[in-house]
């Protein structure tokens, strides 16, 4: 998608991800701060119109070879547009437990194990210091990774493909969880949908090979 960016849909109701996560913050999240993130990056390209072809992700991959006056707003408004539109689509009512096939044999692959892996991403991302968000990526030679970055910084400005990501600003979680940021961490594990991020696994693998 690209120029102007439009608010993804949910794809489910704002109650959908209860008890995990609350409606109420659903609504505000998606509704007030994704929103504004999608009208910021649009306000900050309005006198760019050489960059309305290129899609969100695009922009954030070649992000310092943006001019300068817009590489803060994007980095910031273009990094919130593209982290939450993946964090909803990686999300369902009851989804499965744990993830099969060949993401299941990558993660085990790059932790030891699938608990491994969900240590070291609560791990990352209970230890992001103030705001931020905790990923699993794909790197150029397409290997597995897990690191947290600050603020709305997205992998994709280092060179790595998100396929799966947890925001843990307090906007997130704390209506329901407030400063209890590792119980909201481990609650998350029970609405992933891991279909989805098993295709954006495929996907970034497949990308790594012909791009």
């Amino acid at each position: 998608m690209a120029y102007p960016f439009q608010l993804p849909e949910l794809g489910y109701a704002h109650d959908a991800l209860e008890p995990h996560i609350d409606a109420r913050t659903m609504e505000i999240h998606h509704g007030k701060h994704h929103a504004g993130y999608t009208n910021n990056l649009n306000k900050a390209l309005e006198g760019h119109p050489e960059l309305h072809a290129y899609p969100a992700d695009q922009l954030l991959r070649g992000i310092h070879s943006l001019p300068a006056d817009i590489q803060t707003a994007v980095r910031n408004n273009g990094g919130g547009y593209v982290n939450h539109s993946l964090f909803w689509e990686i999300m369902t009512p009851g989804g499965s437990n744990a993830p099969s096939g060949d993401l299941a044999k990558a993660i085990n692959g790059a932790f030891g194990s699938f608990d491994d892996f969900k240590t070291k991403l609560q791990g990352a991302a209970g230890g992001q210091f103030g705001s931020g968000w905790g990923w699993l990526c794909v790197d150029a030679m397409g290997r597995l990774s897990s690191f947290a970055t600050p603020n709305q910084d997205s992998p994709l400005m280092q060179g790595f493909t998100p396929v799966l990501g947890v925001d843990v600003w307090e906007h997130a979680y704390y209506l329901n969880y407030q400063n209890r940021r590792p119980d909201y961490l481990k609650a998350w594990w029970n609405v992933v949908n891991w279909d989805v991020v098993a295709d954006r696994y495929a996907a970034a693998k497949a990308w790594v090979h012909t791009g």
